[in-house]
């Protein structure tokens, strides 16, 4: 992924997924949505919630590029989450509502973004303490693919526990180029 237009798209497709995501898990039970399932996070809503929490982490280091967009003013005021698979909310209507404030703030984050933005070398600490030093661009790319992961784990457990959450593939959003 290397220019705006490409980000636009991830960020249509990160939304566009999460509302399918979602309505597929808002047919189910809280205990549905709650059983431990095997998965890395155990549960739908643990992998949900993961899933808040990563784009949480990036958002907010994204938020110290010296653009300083004001789009992502929203996670600035966030409490950073403390562990990977910290639970930031048990009953799913309030991490729906969660998903889709991050959802709309990274469709206003991605509208903002210019090339040189992505040019940037970003310097940030992960979750270990290790420092990095980074191309935007590149981390932007680790964001949506770290989105796509997850998200394909959700929909298995999903599609395992009787709901299937329809098409998934990114080719649903790319539009059709005019011959020339």
């Amino acid at each position: 992924m290397s220019t705006c237009a490409d980000v636009v798209l991830m960020a249509s497709y990160n939304e566009w997924m999460n509302a399918k995501l979602y309505e597929s898990a808002g047919r189910l039970s809280s205990r549905e949505l709650s059983a431990d399932r095997g998965a890395f996070f155990g549960s739908i809503i643990g992998t949900l919630n993961h899933l808040v929490v990563g784009d949480t982490i990036w958002l907010q280091r994204f938020a110290r590029h010296p653009a300083a967009h004001a789009s992502l003013a929203p996670v600035r005021a966030l409490v950073a989450p403390a562990a990977l698979n910290q639970v930031l909310f048990e009953q799913f209507a309030p991490l729906r509502a969660h998903r889709r404030m991050l959802d709309s703030v990274i469709m206003r984050w991605a509208a903002e973004l210019t090339e040189a933005d992505l040019q940037h070398v970003l310097h940030y600490v992960n979750s270990r303490g290790i420092a990095s030093q980074k191309r935007f661009a590149s981390l932007v790319t680790h964001f949506f693919n770290h989105q796509t992961h997850h998200r394909g784990q959700a929909t298995t457990l999903l599609f395992q526990a009787g709901q299937d959450v329809g098409v998934t593939d990114l080719l649903a959003l790319i539009p059709n180029e005019a011959e020339t």
